[in-house]
């Protein structure tokens, strides 16, 4: 593991495989994960690895072993996309191909906004056409994740929320600031000004995400993969998804 600082926060981040030749790519993991969990464990680095591409994998603050501050102002989207071009200006990479799950898609899609010329190809995941409804009022997972016991929560993917963020060991109130964080919703008239290439995977059965392909009809260069079967917890490390991922680096995705 290394670290550097980036603003006002400790970033800690992996950085493996061969530093010339190719392009790297850069793994933004999901809510109340962390690098570990969201792409070693279940198989990504090891996969990488094994085409021998060089992956940079960051804990984004509120994570893992980044800074998990309090306040939801540090966490705003700004914020979240400056520490993944400070972790590349850290490393000395001009440009990168992304790849996002979930939380991490919103932070990937705002790195092709703010500044498209240092993204390559982008690989949204664990995301749909649910990305442009209204959120729901009253900030639930803030409330599940700061609720005394788990046993509070009503509702069952709430539930299964907090009881991920306690099994990785997530600080429970750095993730309820997060999802505070002021910034404005993602809309079909900003996804339009993606011209990245991208590959939008989502599962058959993520209520989270919403159709894929909805997303993918919103932006000018993309296309979708549905895994079957899946949820929003279990599509991460199913198998379709690894191979859809490098099919697309491959330029072989159909």
């Amino acid at each position: 593991m290394a670290t550097f600082t980036s603003g006002d926060a400790t970033i800690a981040y992996d950085d493996i495989g061969p530093r010339e030749g190719g392009r790297p790519i850069v793994l933004l993991h999901g809510f109340a994960s962390n690098r570990n969990e969201n792409w070693k464990r279940l198989g990504w680095y090891g996969a990488f690895e094994r085409k021998n591409i060089r992956f940079i994998a960051p804990d984004m603050r509120g994570h893992g072993e980044s800074s998990k501050p309090h306040d939801p102002n540090a966490y705003s989207r700004e914020k979240l996309v400056g520490d993944a071009f400070a972790l590349l200006d850290h490393l000395d990479i001009g440009k990168a191909d992304v790849l996002g799950f979930s939380m991490g898609t919103r932070i990937a899609m705002g790195m092709a906004l703010a500044d498209p010329k240092r993204v390559d190809l982008l690989i949204l995941g664990g995301v749909g056409g649910r990305l442009f409804e209204p959120q729901l009022a009253g900030n639930p997972m803030a409330v599940a994740m700061e609720a005394e016991n788990i046993d509070d929560i009503p509702e069952p993917l709430l539930k299964s929320f907090r009881q991920f963020a306690d099994e990785q060991g997530e600080d429970r109130l750095a993730l309820a600031a997060l999802t505070r964080a002021p910034y404005a919703p993602f809309t079909r008239e900003m996804v339009a000004q993606i011209p990245h290439e991208t590959l939008i995977v989502a599962g058959s059965r993520d209520v989270l995400a919403g159709d894929p392909g909805e997303l993918a009809r919103a932006m000018p260069n993309a296309k979708a993969v549905t895994l079957p079967g899946c949820d929003h917890f279990s599509a991460i490390a199913h198998a379709l998804f690894k191979a859809s991922v490098f099919d697309f680096l491959d330029g072989t995705l159909e």
